[in-house]
């Protein structure tokens, strides 16, 4: 048999490239446990688009974070050991600083504040992700944050007398308090329970349903009732890994992420509404600001914090048209 007829057998035998199925699996990443929420959504992702794709785009999962915290995440996405994950504010500050001014303090009133600005800005924030090489799946917010405190807080004065904690390296949440002129210690997470055991702090702030989760409700038994900020958080994907789909498969998975992802956060409010609940029953005291006047002072003390923060995470246009915005919004509200 001549070497043409060989080449031709063989050219033959193998199936043309267009029919060549690509099967892609997506690397997760979360800090989230196995059973969570977070968790139980992100397989509905997978699953649903194991089906639409005949099993030729699937994630495998890495939860409670076993891959390392978020700085190890996104590090190891952009060197390619790993495609996605789900992140807090910290993970989506190292990408796209300037994504974090959704966290800025005493910023937002109520969810559809959040809801009406994340719609409003969308392409903003898409493409704050994407020039830094990560697409934005969805949204996977946590939930307002409140202080929780041993003593009651009903004005600033009441809270610069607190040992409050603030999350290491956290910029948003050390600008906040230092317009207040508080002096927070800042402490890892993980050493939170201990210090309000041994009285270095006395005061805590999380949302309602992981102040339950983290038994931090156990050791503060008051909450101030305005909201410190509303954390965000957000499932992100290598733009590299999307690119790399055909369009169809990129529109199926998009499709499926911010479908479950929207209802996780659904069941992330309504969660922490009944977490909310819980603690009253429980005996926690709900203390509101003393007066009108109390309240303005945390909402300078706000602006103050996010103005702190321009140059270090986000422009002051890009801070001016979110204000303007949200501005306009409460005013039609009225």
């Amino acid at each position: 048999m001549s070497c043409s007829s060989i080449f031709l057998l063989a050219a033959l035998a193998a199936p043309p490239s267009w029919a060549v199925a690509r099967a892609t699996e997506i690397k997760f990443a979360t800090l989230a446990p196995e059973g969570t929420n977070a968790m139980k959504l992100m397989r509905a992702v997978d699953e649903d688009v194991r089906s639409k794709t005949q099993g030729e785009v699937a994630f495998k999962f890495y939860p409670n974070g076993r891959l390392g915290d978020e700085i190890d995440m996104v590090r190891k996405i952009r060197l390619g050991q790993l495609h996605a994950g789900g992140f807090t504010g910290v993970g989506l500050g190292e990408i796209a600083p300037e994504v974090r001014i959704l966290d800025a303090p005493w910023f937002f009133r109520d969810a559809k504040e959040v809801d009406h600005i994340c719609a409003a800005f969308a392409k903003d924030f898409e493409h704050a992700f994407e020039s830094k090489g990560f697409i934005l799946l969805g949204w996977t917010e946590v939930g307002f944050v409140y202080v929780f405190s041993k003593a009651p807080v009903r004005s600033a004065a009441d809270m610069r007398k607190l040992k409050l904690w603030v999350w290491e390296g956290d910029p948003l949440a050390g600008a906040a308090f230092k317009a207040l002129g508080i002096h927070p210690i800042p402490l890892s997470i993980t050493d939170v329970n201990t210090s309000l055991e041994t009285g270095l702090i006395d005061s805590v702030y999380t949302s309602p349903l992981y102040a339950i989760a983290l038994q931090w409700n156990e050791k503060t038994k008051n909450l101030f009732s305005l909201p410190l900020a509303n954390a965000s958080g957000a499932v992100l994907l290598s733009k590299k890994v999307f690119d790399s789909l055909p369009e169809e498969r990129r529109q199926i998975l998009l499709a499926a992420a911010r479908t479950h992802l929207r209802k996780l956060n659904e069941l992330t409010r309504r969660e922490n509404a009944a977490a909310f609940e819980t603690l009253k029953k429980q005996g926690m005291r709900i203390n509101p600001a003393a007066s009108a006047q109390e309240a303005a002072v945390f909402d300078e003390a706000g602006r103050k914090a996010r103005q702190e923060l321009v140059g270090r995470l986000y422009s002051a246009d890009f801070l001016a048209r979110l204000e303007g915005a949200l501005a306009e919004f409460r005013a039609k509200k009225k």
